[in-house]
């Protein structure tokens, strides 16, 4: 019965397991395996995710202070520290990327009618990366620089629900604009990112796919205006201009012309200018669209706090794309939870209930809708749109 299974064992139930064991049986997981099965290390995993270990000893210690409910969790034995430790580094990582993908179309099927801060019926993504630093003396296989290592983690996240559709993983050499190389873009999407990414031949695959991009002019912008619309500057507007590129090179690569849109932050007073291939879009959505590109930062945030150095638990290439991929998977699975369960709490306040309640027998629907929290999960959600760009 649901009252005696765990809030732990009930959220796993949401994963499509039959999925996850055609990812394992892709690549030969559970082959010449006898003491943790892909099923039992992926559970282990996901707990020390939901639970904030910082150590594989931590883990063995708190698994071993569960007592009888280990096995009502769907862990079936105590795992020393030594064998998962081995399954972390010679499982292949593939296994779990593949299965944070489906995690990842599951989510994009449920969450394709959402609605996002911009007055806009297109889907819209956050492109961006964050840098995760590494020991060099610990990771050596990530060097970054003369005395630092690090690895990059380059996301694109969707607005419909806030969860990344696509994540690449590089060494930290790697620069962000070299991303969009490896990008097919969907027609009539927008695509919003930051100056790190302004290449005009680049840009103008985006466009040539029919898609749409949002981004900063950067301060050595040459252009030539054509044509200059009316704006309403109470609003924070202070141009609507059609231009064309007037350096050689970059009006080779971008012949086309841009849409460069000025506006000051009525908050902080900062003066904005974006560039956009969308000419129809009024200016004013434009600049929402960027402002709405903070949950990007949310997500990158979120990663940071559970992938800190002190809290991988191997170092090796395939130990650390373990970890962060199946920390991805549960940030999904939170995602697919509270949209089956249509619950209103933010991904962050529904993960920082599961922290202490996984142990708990009682319906995870009970655990999850606490109505007292809404008026605070509210404010959560308001702020970023609050601070500005």
């Amino acid at each position: 019965m649901q009252k005696e299974r765990t809030v732990f064992a009930q959220l796993m139930e949401f994963n499509p397991w039959y999925e996850f064991d055609k990812c394992v049986d892709r690549y030969g997981g559970n082959k010449s395996t006898r003491k943790l099965r892909c099923h039992g290390q992926f559970l282990i995993m996901s707990f020390a995710q939901l639970t904030y270990r910082e150590s594989l000893r931590d883990i063995e210690t708190c698994l071993q202070a569960v007592g009888q409910k280990l096995y009502q969790t769907g862990i079936r034995r105590h795992v020393p520290k030594s064998t998962l430790a081995d399954a972390n580094e010679n499982r292949d990582w593939r296994i779990f990327s593949d299965f944070a993908h489906i995690l990842i179309g599951q989510a994009a099927r449920l969450y394709s009618g959402e609605p996002f801060g911009a007055e806009l019926s297109s889907a819209a993504y956050a492109l961006d990366s964050t840098t995760i630093d590494l020991c060099l003396s610990l990771f050596p296989w990530a060097k970054f620089r003369k005395t630092k290592a690090a690895i990059k983690l380059h996301t694109l996240l969707t607005w419909h629900g806030n969860f990344p559709t696509l994540v690449i993983m590089t060494s930290g050499k790697v620069h962000d604009v070299n991303i969009l190389d490896e990008m097919t873009f969907d027609p009539g999407a927008f695509y919003v990112m930051d100056r790190g990414y302004v290449d005009f031949g680049r840009l103008h695959r985006i466009h040539r796919s029919s898609a749409f991009f949002v981004t900063r002019a950067k301060a050595n912008f040459k252009f030539q205006r054509r044509y200059s619309a009316a704006v309403d500057t109470s609003t924070g507007l202070r141009f609507d201009q059609t231009v064309v590129l007037t350096g050689f090179y970059p009006r080779q690569q971008y012949p086309d012309t841009l849409r460069r849109i000025g506006y000051v932050d009525p908050d902080t007073g900062k003066r904005l200018i974006f560039l956009t291939n969308n000419m129809t879009v009024p200016a004013l959505t434009i600049t929402q669209l960027y402002r709405c590109r903070w949950p990007v930062e949310l997500f990158f945030k979120w990663i940071k706090q559970h992938l800190r150095i002190k809290a991988f638990y191997g170092m090796s290439p395939n130990a650390v794309k373990t970890q962060i991929w199946i920390a991805i998977a549960v940030y999904v699975l939170i995602a697919i939870v509270r949209k089956t369960l249509r619950l209103q709490h933010s991904p962050y306040t529904i993960l920082q209930i599961l922290s202490l309640t996984l142990f708990e027998k009682i319906p995870i629907s009970q655990v999850l809708f606490q109505p007292s929290l809404q008026s605070q999960h509210a404010r959560i959600d308001n702020q970023p749109c609050l601070q500005g760009f």
